[in-house]
């Protein structure tokens, strides 16, 4: 397996820990502090675990983005891998500017990594 291959496997298995978070979220784990800017310190209401939803389709598509670009996915256009890593980046800075201490700690390392997993495989393919 080349590391590419990888490395692009591992992007859709950091996509699907985060989605699985976001699972936990929308079924009322207390984890409000670790997201959406840190403004709920238990479980999301309403409106934050309909983010959370709406997060796992954008996550979705941004491993099926970057999963097609290594080969490793249907054949998707070219540009939703692009997409997919502007995402990715914009994720990237929110989770490193949020007021959220404990979101910052947690997601900044995460989604940087994710930032540069991807942005590899993108650059390779």
């Amino acid at each position: 397996m080349s590391l590419i291959t990888s490395l692009a496997i591992g992007y859709g298995l950091g996509c699907l820990a985060v989605i699985g978070f976001q699972i936990a979220l929308i079924a009322g784990a207390p984890w409000g502090r670790l997201t959406q800017g840190g403004q709920h310190p238990g479980a999301l209401p309403a409106s934050g675990r309909i983010a959370a939803l709406v997060s796992i389709f954008i996550l979705l598509g941004m491993a099926g983005g970057v999963l097609s670009a290594a080969g490793l996915w249907p054949q998707w256009p070219r540009w939703s891998s692009w997409v997919a890593l502007a995402i990715q980046g914009l994720v990237t800075l929110v989770n490193w500017i949020t007021p959220s201490k404990p979101e910052r700690m947690l997601w900044g390392p995460v989604e940087s990594g994710l930032l540069a997993v991807a942005s590899v495989v993108l650059l390779a393919t």
